[in-house]
C-alpha cells in the first residue's frame, strides 16, 4: 500500500513541475504536444523503479543489479522516447533550438549571429536528462522514506524491549521481596503471635503497594517512603530488641514521582549483610532527600568483621536496579558504592527531570 502512495506522490510531484514549466512558457498548446510524452515516460521508469528495482534488487542488496537495471531502463525508455517525438524545447526560445525559427541564430537586431556554428542539443540528449533526473529523484525520495520507516521501527522495537525488560525486572523484584517478608513473618511467629498479626498487617499494606501500585510507571515518592517504613517495621518485629537503624526523610514535595521499587534493594542489601541482629557495633543510616527535580538516596551499613555466609536468595538486586537505572534514568543518574573494611555505603543521585 505504502508503494501505491508514494508512486502517487512522484506522479503529482512531476505534474507539479511541468505545470510550472507550462505556466512560464506562456501556456501554448505547442509545449504540451513537445513535452507531454516526456512526463508519460518518467511516470513510466518511475513505476518501473518503485514496483521493481527498488524493492526486488536494491532493498535486497542486489547493488550491482540495481545499477546495471537502472541504466538499462533509462536508456531503453529514452531511446523509445526520442523514436516517438521530437526534441521538447521545455519553453525556449525557437530560436534557440527546433521550432518556428529552427536554422536561426541568436543575434542582435540588425547584426551578425552572436554564434554561427552553434548547434542546439540532441533529441537523444535532452531526452536521457529528463529521464535521468526523474529516475534519480524518485530513488532519493525512495531512499528516504525507506530510511525514516527503518528508523521508527527501530524505535518502536527498543521500546518494547525495555518495556519487556522492565516487566522482567519488575517479576525478579516482587517474589524477592514476598520470600524475604514471608521469612521474617515465620521467624516471628515462633517468638511473638501477637506481633505476627501487625507483621501480617505491614504485609498487606506493602503488597497492595506492589501488586497494584508498582504497576504504574512512576508513583509519588512519598508511597516509596511509606512501603520502605513498613519494611523496617516488618523486619524489626523479628526481635523485641531495638535495631540501630535510623531513617532521616527531607522531602520538600511529598508528591514528587519516582518509578516504584528502585530504593528498596538497596535496604534489603543492607539489612542482609550488615549482621543488624547482633544490634551491638552494627548500624544501618538511611537517608533521603527530595526536591522537585531531584533525589538524593543514601545508605551506610557496618560491615562484620567475618564475612557472613548467607543464602544466595537476593543476589540480583543491585544488579536489578543499575539494570533498571540504565534503563529509566539515562544520564540522568548517578550511582556511587563505596566499600571499607568497616561500612558499606550506597549513594543515589537521580535527576527527575531533563
Amino acid at each position: 500500500m505504502n508503494r501505491h502512495k508514494n508512486f502517487i506522490f512522484h506522479v503529482a510531484l512531476w505534474l507539479l513541475i511541468w505545470a510550472t514549466a507550462w505556466i512560464f512558457s506562456s501556456s501554448d498548446l505547442q509545449f504540451v504536444s513537445e513535452n507531454g510524452m516526456a512526463l508519460i515516460f518518467q511516470i513510466v521508469v518511475i513505476a518501473i523503479l518503485i514496483y521493481y528495482t527498488i524493492p526486488q534488487l536494491l532493498l535486497k542488496k542486489k547493488y550491482m543489479w540495481f545499477t546495471l537495471v537502472s541504466i538499462a531502463t533509462v536508456f531503453i525508455v529514452t531511446l523509445v522516447l526520442s523514436n516517438l517525438v521530437s526534441t521538447p524545447n521545455l519553453g525556449m526560445n525557437p530560436d534557440f533550438g527546433p521550432g518556428p525559427g529552427i536554422g536561426s541564430r541568436p543575434h542582435f537586431e540588425d547584426g551578425p549571429p552572436l554564434v554561427a556554428n552553434r548547434r542546439p542539443p540532441s533529441r537523444f540528449f535532452i531526452n536521457l536528462l529528463l529521464i535521468a533526473i526523474a529516475y534519480a529523484i524518485a530513488t532519493l525520495v525512495e531512499l528516504f522514506l525507506f530510511a525514516q520507516k527503518k528508523e521508527e521501527e527501530i524505535i518502536i522495537n527498543k521500546n518494547e524491549a525495555l518495556q519487556t525488560e522492565l516487566k522482567l525486572l519488575k517479576s525478579q523484584i516482587n517474589p524477592h521481596f514476598l520470600f524475604n517478608a514471608l521469612n521474617n513473618i515465620y521467624a516471628l511467629s515462633a517468638i511473638d503471635s501477637g506481633r505476627t498479626q501487625q507483621s501480617i498487617s505491614y504485609l498487606s499494606d506493602m503488597l497492595r503497594y506492589v501488586l497494584y501500585e508498582c504497576e504504574q510507571e512512576i508513583v509519588p515518592l512519598y508511597k516509596e517512603i511509606d512501603y520502605i517504613e513498613n519494611y523496617i517495621k516488618l523486619f524489626s518485629l523479628k526481635s523485641s530488641k531495638i535495631y540501630p537503624i535510623t531513617t532521616t526523610f527531607s522531602i520538600e514535595n511529598q508528591n514528587v514521582e519516582i518509578v516504584p521499587m528502585l530504593l528498596i534493594p538497596f535496604l534489603e542489601n543492607a539489612l542482609k549483610h550488615s549482621n543488624i541482629e547482633k544490634i551491638k557495633g552494627t548500624f544501618i543510616n538511611l537517608k533521603i532527600t527530595a526536591t522537585s527535580n531531584f533525589i538524593d538516596f543514601e545508605i551506610e551499613n557496618s560491615k562484620p568483621e567475618v564475612k557472613i555466609i548467607k543464602d544466595d536468595i537476593g543476589g540480583i538486586g543491585i544488579d536489578n536496579v543499575k539494570k533498571r537505572l540504565a534503563i529509566l534514568y539515562p544520564d540522568r543518574h548517578h550511582l556511587t558504592i563505596n566499600k571499607t573494611s568497616q561500612a558499606f555505603k550506597v549513594n543515589l543521585k537521580l535527576q527527575l527531570h531533563d
